[in-house]
């Protein structure tokens, strides 16, 4: 008597472990980005982002494993999408003076009104840079270094093109300009207002004439 066919399931009509996730990750780790930043990653508890990210607590360890590994990829989402966004603001300078400007003033408009208030996710995470094991520091370290050294390269686009004093040294004011930017996200979390932001530009931009 032949085998009843329905003895055995395909192999193909068998349960497929790896299936697609049942969210938008993006809009999930934005989420998490926002709890991130204005809280720390000391201050941001799993109950905050779970219900940040719109995620069950046993899902969200499914989809990311443990706390730090959900912060790594808030920060890559993070720094991808502030990267895009600034690399357009910065584009549409004409000089190196003009992009180093738009730069400025990208940071000044993300330290004031609600968006200061929020915070950023890597000053946040510097200020507590001890406190994660060496790859992470790494990962924010980088992101600052990434930062500094195009500053650098905007001065050196306006020396050569004229729109920034000779005398200027790329990397020291690099240096100072990083210190301001990041400055101006510290400071816009108690509540700065537009007008006391983008002021701070046109100071800083003296130190290059």
């Amino acid at each position: 008597m032949p085998a009843s066919s329905s003895s055995s399931a395909p192999s193909s009509r068998r349960r497929n472990p790896g299936r697609p996730r049942e969210f938008d990750a993006d809009q999930a780790l934005d989420g998490a980005v926002r709890v991130f930043s204005e809280r720390g990653y000391a201050g941001a508890s799993i109950s905050d982002l779970s219900e940040a990210m719109q995620l069950a607590q046993g899902s969200l360890y499914k989809a990311f494993r443990d706390k730090q590994s959900l912060f790594l990829a808030a920060l890559e989402r993070y720094r991808a999408q502030r990267s895009e966004k600034l690399r357009r603001a910065i584009d549409a300078g004409a000089t190196g003076r003009e992009r180093l400007r738009n730069m400025l003033l990208f940071y000044a408009e993300s330290a004031q009104g609600a968006a200061g208030r929020q915070g950023c996710l890597v000053v946040s995470s510097a200020v507590a840079i001890t406190g994660f094991e060496p790859s992470v520091a790494t990962q924010i370290a980088s992101t600052l270094a990434r930062n500094e050294a195009l500053l650098g390269e905007l001065i050196r686009q306006g020396q050569q093109d004229g729109s920034v004093a000779a005398h200027a040294d790329p990397a020291s004011t690099a240096r100072l300009l990083l210190c301001l930017t990041q400055g101006m996200r510290v400071v816009g979390k108690a509540g700065r207002s537009r007008k006391e932001m983008l002021a701070l530009v046109d100071v800083a931009l003296k130190v290059l004439d």
